[in-house]
Protein backbone atom coordinates (compact mmCIF):
# COMPACT_ATOMS: atom_id res chain seq x y z
CA UNK A 1 0.00 0.00 0.00
CA UNK A 2 1.54 3.61 -0.65
CA UNK A 3 1.93 5.87 1.98
CA UNK A 4 2.05 9.37 3.02
CA UNK A 5 4.91 11.62 3.01
CA UNK A 6 3.72 13.75 6.14
CA UNK A 7 0.60 13.99 7.41
CA UNK A 8 -0.30 17.35 9.05
CA UNK A 9 -2.42 17.20 12.25
CA UNK A 10 -5.27 20.31 12.58
CA UNK A 11 -7.95 21.33 14.96
CA UNK A 12 -7.50 18.14 17.35
CA UNK A 13 -5.01 16.70 19.79
CA UNK A 14 -3.47 13.52 20.09
CA UNK A 15 -5.88 12.76 23.02
CA UNK A 16 -9.10 12.51 20.30
CA UNK A 17 -7.76 9.54 19.29
CA UNK A 18 -7.00 6.39 20.56
CA UNK A 19 -3.09 4.95 21.11
CA UNK A 20 -3.72 2.02 19.00
CA UNK A 21 -5.56 4.37 16.00
CA UNK A 22 -2.50 6.78 16.26
CA UNK A 23 0.11 3.36 15.59
CA UNK A 24 -1.89 2.08 12.46
CA UNK A 25 -1.80 5.97 11.01
CA UNK A 26 1.90 5.82 12.02
CA UNK A 27 2.22 3.01 9.61
CA UNK A 28 0.26 4.90 6.83
CA UNK A 29 2.78 7.89 6.98
CA UNK A 30 6.52 8.68 7.03
CA UNK A 31 5.76 11.47 9.79
CA UNK A 32 3.12 12.76 11.60
CA UNK A 33 3.32 16.98 12.99
CA UNK A 34 0.59 19.07 14.14
CA UNK A 35 2.42 22.46 13.71
CA UNK A 36 2.18 23.47 9.98
CA UNK A 37 4.85 22.42 7.30
CA UNK A 38 4.71 23.03 3.72
CA UNK A 39 5.42 19.84 2.79
CA UNK A 40 2.53 18.08 3.82
CA UNK A 41 0.98 15.77 1.29
CA UNK A 42 -2.31 14.78 3.98
CA UNK A 43 -4.11 17.06 6.34
CA UNK A 44 -6.67 15.44 9.05
CA UNK A 45 -9.00 18.72 10.00
CA UNK A 46 -11.63 18.58 12.67
CA UNK A 47 -13.53 21.70 13.23
CA UNK A 48 -10.73 24.35 11.91
CA UNK A 49 -11.42 26.38 8.89
CA UNK A 50 -9.82 24.71 5.81
CA UNK A 51 -9.77 27.88 2.81
CA UNK A 52 -7.88 28.66 0.23
CA UNK A 53 -5.11 30.36 1.59
CA UNK A 54 -4.56 27.12 3.88
CA UNK A 55 -4.42 24.77 1.05
CA UNK A 56 -2.57 26.93 -0.97
CA UNK A 57 0.01 26.91 1.84
CA UNK A 58 0.60 22.96 1.43
CA UNK A 59 1.51 22.67 -2.35
CA UNK A 60 1.81 18.87 -2.11
CA UNK A 61 -1.78 18.58 -0.18
CA UNK A 62 -3.74 15.68 -1.99
CA UNK A 63 -5.72 14.16 0.71
CA UNK A 64 -7.85 15.79 3.61
CA UNK A 65 -9.34 14.11 5.93
CA UNK A 66 -12.36 15.16 8.49
CA UNK A 67 -12.80 14.08 11.78
CA UNK A 68 -16.08 14.91 11.84
CA UNK A 69 -19.33 14.78 9.23
CA UNK A 70 -19.84 18.41 8.58
CA UNK A 71 -18.24 19.87 5.62
CA UNK A 72 -19.25 23.53 6.34
CA UNK A 73 -15.61 24.77 7.52
CA UNK A 74 -14.04 23.47 4.15
CA UNK A 75 -13.53 25.06 0.87
CA UNK A 76 -14.72 21.57 -0.84
CA UNK A 77 -14.47 23.19 -4.06
CA UNK A 78 -11.12 25.22 -4.57
CA UNK A 79 -9.98 21.72 -3.03
CA UNK A 80 -11.93 19.52 -6.03
CA UNK A 81 -9.91 22.35 -8.38
CA UNK A 82 -6.66 21.17 -6.91
CA UNK A 83 -7.40 17.53 -7.34
CA UNK A 84 -7.31 17.27 -3.29
CA UNK A 85 -9.57 14.53 -2.10
CA UNK A 86 -11.96 15.33 0.77
CA UNK A 87 -13.27 12.49 3.10
CA UNK A 88 -15.67 12.77 5.90
CA UNK A 89 -17.37 10.59 8.69
CA UNK A 90 -21.04 9.91 7.58
CA UNK A 91 -23.29 8.28 10.19
CA UNK A 92 -20.40 7.43 12.89
CA UNK A 93 -23.08 8.76 16.12
CA UNK A 94 -26.34 8.27 14.36
CA UNK A 95 -27.61 6.26 17.58
CA UNK A 96 -25.62 8.40 20.11
CA UNK A 97 -27.14 11.46 18.89
CA UNK A 98 -30.81 10.65 18.42
CA UNK A 99 -30.75 9.50 21.82
CA UNK A 100 -29.45 13.11 22.55
CA UNK A 101 -32.30 14.77 21.09
CA UNK A 102 -34.54 12.65 23.24
CA UNK A 103 -32.22 13.57 26.02
CA UNK A 104 -32.43 17.12 25.79
CA UNK A 105 -36.31 17.23 25.34
CA UNK A 106 -37.10 14.91 28.43
CA UNK A 107 -34.60 17.31 30.52
CA UNK A 108 -36.90 20.14 29.50
CA UNK A 109 -40.21 19.13 29.29
CA UNK A 110 -39.56 17.07 32.95
CA UNK A 111 -37.66 19.93 34.48
CA UNK A 112 -34.78 17.00 35.43
CA UNK A 113 -32.20 19.50 37.13
CA UNK A 114 -34.91 21.27 39.16
CA UNK A 115 -36.34 17.73 40.14
CA UNK A 116 -32.72 16.62 41.64
CA UNK A 117 -32.07 19.90 43.24
CA UNK A 118 -35.67 19.74 45.33
CA UNK A 119 -34.93 16.60 46.02
CA UNK A 120 -31.41 17.38 47.55
CA UNK A 121 -33.18 19.65 49.70
CA UNK A 122 -35.20 16.37 50.71
CA UNK A 123 -37.96 17.79 49.17
CA UNK A 124 -39.96 15.00 48.46
CA UNK A 125 -43.19 16.13 47.65
CA UNK A 126 -43.48 16.77 44.17
CA UNK A 127 -45.38 19.84 44.18
CA UNK A 128 -45.08 22.67 41.96
CA UNK A 129 -43.77 20.47 39.35
CA UNK A 130 -45.97 19.84 35.46
CA UNK A 131 -44.88 19.23 32.20
CA UNK A 132 -46.01 18.28 28.90
CA UNK A 133 -46.30 14.57 26.68
CA UNK A 134 -44.23 14.08 23.53
CA UNK A 135 -47.11 11.73 22.85
CA UNK A 136 -49.93 12.85 19.89
CA UNK A 137 -47.59 16.48 19.62
CA UNK A 138 -46.48 17.07 16.06
CA UNK A 139 -42.77 16.57 15.50
CA UNK A 140 -40.79 18.22 12.94
CA UNK A 141 -37.51 16.81 11.49
CA UNK A 142 -35.96 19.14 9.53
CA UNK A 143 -33.50 17.60 7.24
CA UNK A 144 -34.09 13.25 7.32
CA UNK A 145 -30.32 12.03 6.36
CA UNK A 146 -29.47 9.25 8.79
CA UNK A 147 -29.86 11.02 12.03
CA UNK A 148 -32.89 12.93 10.99
CA UNK A 149 -34.43 9.77 10.11
CA UNK A 150 -33.80 7.54 13.48
CA UNK A 151 -35.11 10.53 15.31
CA UNK A 152 -38.14 10.67 13.49
CA UNK A 153 -38.38 6.83 14.48
CA UNK A 154 -38.10 7.61 18.01
CA UNK A 155 -40.74 9.99 18.18
CA UNK A 156 -42.95 7.75 16.67
CA UNK A 157 -41.71 5.55 19.27
CA UNK A 158 -43.22 8.40 21.83
CA UNK A 159 -46.51 7.83 19.78
CA UNK A 160 -45.89 11.61 18.44
CA UNK A 161 -47.31 13.03 14.63
CA UNK A 162 -44.16 12.85 12.69
CA UNK A 163 -43.53 15.29 9.83
CA UNK A 164 -40.19 16.00 7.77
CA UNK A 165 -38.83 18.46 5.10
CA UNK A 166 -35.49 17.26 3.41
CA UNK A 167 -34.05 18.66 -0.04
CA UNK A 168 -35.13 15.27 -1.32
CA UNK A 169 -38.07 13.36 -0.80
CA UNK A 170 -37.76 10.01 1.07
CA UNK A 171 -40.04 7.35 -0.29
CA UNK A 172 -39.34 4.45 2.64
CA UNK A 173 -40.06 7.31 5.48
CA UNK A 174 -43.14 8.42 3.59
CA UNK A 175 -44.54 4.86 3.73
CA UNK A 176 -43.61 4.54 7.30
CA UNK A 177 -45.76 6.86 8.47
CA UNK A 178 -43.48 10.23 8.57
CA UNK A 179 -45.12 12.59 6.30
CA UNK A 180 -43.70 15.65 4.03
CA UNK A 181 -44.19 18.60 4.16
CA UNK A 182 -42.99 21.98 2.72
CA UNK A 183 -40.52 23.35 5.26
CA UNK A 184 -42.75 26.84 6.02
CA UNK A 185 -45.41 24.66 6.68
CA UNK A 186 -43.70 22.25 8.76
CA UNK A 187 -42.15 25.24 11.12
CA UNK A 188 -45.02 27.33 11.80
CA UNK A 189 -47.29 23.79 12.41
CA UNK A 190 -44.95 21.81 14.73
CA UNK A 191 -44.76 21.65 18.68
CA UNK A 192 -41.38 19.85 18.34
CA UNK A 193 -38.69 21.05 15.67
CA UNK A 194 -35.82 19.10 15.05
CA UNK A 195 -32.90 20.42 12.82
CA UNK A 196 -30.78 17.69 11.38
CA UNK A 197 -29.31 19.20 8.39
CA UNK A 198 -25.69 19.38 7.53
CA UNK A 199 -23.94 23.00 7.50
CA UNK A 200 -23.58 23.92 4.11
CA UNK A 201 -23.55 27.07 2.15
CA UNK A 202 -26.99 25.66 0.97
CA UNK A 203 -28.62 25.31 4.69
CA UNK A 204 -27.12 28.43 5.84
CA UNK A 205 -29.72 30.52 7.21
CA UNK A 206 -32.28 27.94 6.71
CA UNK A 207 -34.39 29.20 9.86
CA UNK A 208 -34.19 32.86 8.72
CA UNK A 209 -36.36 35.85 10.59
CA UNK A 210 -39.52 34.44 8.59
CA UNK A 211 -39.06 30.64 9.76
CA UNK A 212 -38.12 32.09 13.49
CA UNK A 213 -41.17 34.30 13.86
CA UNK A 214 -43.38 31.89 11.86
CA UNK A 215 -42.85 29.24 14.79
CA UNK A 216 -46.05 28.39 17.18
CA UNK A 217 -46.17 29.42 20.77
CA UNK A 218 -45.12 27.08 22.93
CA UNK A 219 -42.05 25.07 20.41
CA UNK A 220 -39.56 23.33 21.68
CA UNK A 221 -36.83 23.83 18.83
CA UNK A 222 -34.04 21.45 19.21
CA UNK A 223 -30.50 22.08 16.91
CA UNK A 224 -28.26 19.83 16.95
CA UNK A 225 -26.54 20.57 13.78
CA UNK A 226 -24.05 24.00 13.30
CA UNK A 227 -25.73 27.04 14.32
CA UNK A 228 -24.32 28.94 10.76
CA UNK A 229 -28.02 27.42 9.84
CA UNK A 230 -29.79 29.90 12.23
CA UNK A 231 -30.52 33.47 12.10
CA UNK A 232 -29.11 34.40 15.37
CA UNK A 233 -30.41 38.29 15.40
CA UNK A 234 -33.74 36.87 14.94
CA UNK A 235 -33.56 34.09 17.34
CA UNK A 236 -33.08 36.39 19.76
CA UNK A 237 -35.96 38.87 19.30
CA UNK A 238 -37.95 35.41 19.22
CA UNK A 239 -36.58 34.50 22.52
CA UNK A 240 -37.37 37.64 24.40
CA UNK A 241 -41.17 36.76 23.81
CA UNK A 242 -40.94 33.77 26.32
CA UNK A 243 -43.22 32.24 24.17
CA UNK A 244 -41.04 29.42 22.57
CA UNK A 245 -37.63 27.52 23.92
CA UNK A 246 -34.30 26.86 22.18
CA UNK A 247 -31.38 23.96 22.99
CA UNK A 248 -28.40 24.25 20.84
CA UNK A 249 -25.38 22.10 21.56
CA UNK A 250 -22.47 23.45 19.86
CA UNK A 251 -21.30 26.56 21.50
CA UNK A 252 -17.70 26.03 20.98
CA UNK A 253 -18.55 26.69 17.02
CA UNK A 254 -20.13 29.91 17.69
CA UNK A 255 -18.28 33.42 18.11
CA UNK A 256 -18.17 34.42 22.09
CA UNK A 257 -20.75 37.39 21.50
CA UNK A 258 -23.49 34.92 20.04
CA UNK A 259 -23.17 32.38 22.53
CA UNK A 260 -23.38 35.24 25.33
CA UNK A 261 -26.50 36.89 23.72
CA UNK A 262 -28.52 33.62 23.12
CA UNK A 263 -27.30 32.70 26.80
CA UNK A 264 -29.18 35.92 28.06
CA UNK A 265 -32.49 34.15 27.96
CA UNK A 266 -33.94 31.13 30.13
CA UNK A 267 -35.48 29.78 27.41
CA UNK A 268 -32.57 29.15 25.33
CA UNK A 269 -30.85 25.81 26.59
CA UNK A 270 -27.33 26.24 25.69
CA UNK A 271 -25.35 22.35 26.31
CA UNK A 272 -21.55 21.54 25.06
CA UNK A 273 -21.04 18.86 22.28
CA UNK A 274 -21.41 16.03 24.12
CA UNK A 275 -24.34 14.35 21.60
CA UNK A 276 -21.86 12.43 19.92
CA UNK A 277 -19.49 10.93 22.59
CA UNK A 278 -20.39 7.29 23.42
CA UNK A 279 -18.07 4.62 23.30
CA UNK A 280 -19.84 3.19 20.93
CA UNK A 281 -19.87 6.41 18.50
CA UNK A 282 -16.10 6.75 19.25
CA UNK A 283 -15.29 3.61 17.90
CA UNK A 284 -16.93 3.89 14.38
CA UNK A 285 -15.48 7.55 14.13
CA UNK A 286 -11.87 6.15 14.33
CA UNK A 287 -12.90 2.85 12.20
CA UNK A 288 -13.96 5.05 9.27
CA UNK A 289 -11.23 7.80 10.07
CA UNK A 290 -8.72 5.36 9.49
CA UNK A 291 -10.69 3.52 6.47
CA UNK A 292 -10.74 6.90 4.68
CA UNK A 293 -7.03 7.05 4.67
CA UNK A 294 -6.65 3.30 3.52
CA UNK A 295 -9.07 2.92 0.86
CA UNK A 296 -7.18 6.49 -0.60
CA UNK A 297 -4.31 5.12 -0.27
CA UNK A 298 -5.42 1.50 -2.37
CA UNK A 299 -6.81 4.64 -5.24
CA UNK A 300 -10.12 3.49 -4.09
CA UNK A 301 -11.54 6.52 -1.71
CA UNK A 302 -15.10 6.22 -0.12
CA UNK A 303 -17.12 8.98 1.91
CA UNK A 304 -15.71 11.55 -1.15
CA UNK A 305 -17.83 14.83 -0.17
CA UNK A 306 -16.22 16.55 -3.08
Amino acid sequence: MARFNKILVTGFSEQNLDNEVWDKIKKLSGKVVFEPVPDADCLFSRFNKVDKALIDSLPRLKYIGLLATGTGTIDLKYAKSKKITVCNIPGYATESVSEWVFALILEHLRRLEDAKKTARKSDFSGDGFTTSEILDKKFGIIGLGRIGYRVAKIAQGFGAKVSYWSRNRKPRAEKEGIKYESIDNLVKTSDFVSLHTLTTKDTENILDNKRINSLKKDAVVVNVSGMEQVNIPALAKRLAKKDITFILDHPDEMAKKDVEKLMRFSNCIVYPPIGFVSAEARANKQSIFVSNIENFLKGKPRNVVN
